[in-house]
């Protein structure tokens, strides 16, 4: 599958106030620990799904180690938030199409284009949002919260993640993104973590 070129439709993420619960929660979510392991459950199904994604972005990080090595971030960390790795990386094409240090108009940072606020409300000044586990961990612990407080929702919770809660074209970008660059059926006899 070809990306299409596309335009970068980075919003942003608004300031709510979150209660010391929600906060604390949040801060848990994205506490700078090292990846422990690959979150798959056997080599086969990680060669066959780094394969797939691998040649897939092959023209946006055409270094091989530092593509594999993002894609194993994107995976476990999608995976440590409860999120589809897919999903991640659909979202990551529309917000920053793939660019490290894509900084939007509204000051979000990265991949997923964090807003810096987070650091100071969930996290630490110090976290650096260019940092590669650092911006994914953000992401998707952001992205898993509104799925959470908008139940299950995906459309409503993108909306949030972008800012743009209500209007349907930020939701549907990354979805057809999702559906039309990143679905992944792994190949027969290969099982995959659930």
């Amino acid at each position: 599958m070809l990306l299409a070129p596309l335009t970068v439709h980075s919003g942003a993420q608004k300031y709510e106030p979150l209660s010391a619960s929600v906060q604390a929660s949040l801060h848990r979510a994205i506490a700078d620990q090292a990846t422990p392991v690959v979150a798959f459950d056997d080599e086969r199904e990680a060669r066959a799904w780094l394969a797939a994604m691998s040649s897939r972005l092959e023209k946006k990080i055409p270094d091989r180690v530092a593509r594999e090595e993002f894609l194993l971030t994107v995976h476990y960390e999608a995976r440590r938030a409860g999120l589809d790795p897919q999903l991640v990386l659909g979202l990551i094409q529309v917000e920053s199409a793939f660019r490290k240090y894509a900084v939007s108009s509204a000051g979000a940072r990265g991949y997923m284009q964090v807003m810096p606020f987070w650091a100071k409300l969930i996290g630490t000044t110090e976290h650096n949002l260019f940092n590669l586990r650092t911006n994914l961990r953000y992401g998707c612990a952001i992205l898993r919260y509104y799925v959470d407080i908008e139940g299950g929702n995906l459309f409503r919770a993108l909306g949030r993640y972008n800012g743009s809660l209500g209007k349907p074209e930020y939701p549907n970008m990354v979805l057809r993104a999702w559906d039309g660059n990143w679905r992944y059926t792994p190949p027969a006899g290969v099982r995959t973590a659930q």
